[in-house]
């Protein structure tokens, strides 16, 4: 649906603009999809991303720092995320016997098992996402949106 009809606008928008629009819609629109497909196991899209950059430490542990930068969403807030992790058992903090004030966090057993359990459906909805391109539009849209970010 053309972003003109979906926002049910007559007037003429700039095609800057209509870019703009078209991707703050799309990014809501996957954003609703996988807050769909995370919502029966109890875990927001953020505190999905903290257990997949844990995960992705392969065994170590992970400061808040390094979480937080590595955050699709720089907005979020990371000790409130791990906090709430760790409250469901998801990932634990370990602080430092040598020097107290350094905290760092682990993902759990469990956190890997629910990771295991989303993994297949966040892949199934990203593919029906992107089941309308074929792999190159898939890797020119990729590149275009690098270039757009790279703009700053």
């Amino acid at each position: 649906m053309k972003i003109e009809n979906l926002l049910k606008t007559s007037g003429q928008i700039s095609e800057t603009k209509k870019l703009v629009l078209n991707l703050i819609v799309t990014a809501n629109h996957l954003s609703d999809q996988m807050q769909d497909v995370l919502k029966p196991f109890g875990i927001s899209p953020q505190q999905f991303n903290v257990l997949r950059i844990l995960r992705g430490q392969k065994g170590k542990p992970a400061n808040l720092g390094t979480i937080q930068e590595r955050m699709v969403s720089k907005m979020s807030n990371t000790t409130r995320l791990v906090d709430k992790l760790i409250e469901k058992g998801y990932c634990q903090r370990i602080t430092c016997p040598s020097n107290r004030r350094k905290v760092e966090i682990t993902i759990t057993e469990t956190g890997q098992e629910l990771l295991k359990e989303i993994d297949p459906l966040v892949e199934s909805t990203e593919n029906r996402f992107s089941e309308n391109l074929t792999t190159k539009e898939i890797t020119d849209l990729n590149n275009k949106l690098n270039e757009l970010r790279n703009t700053e």
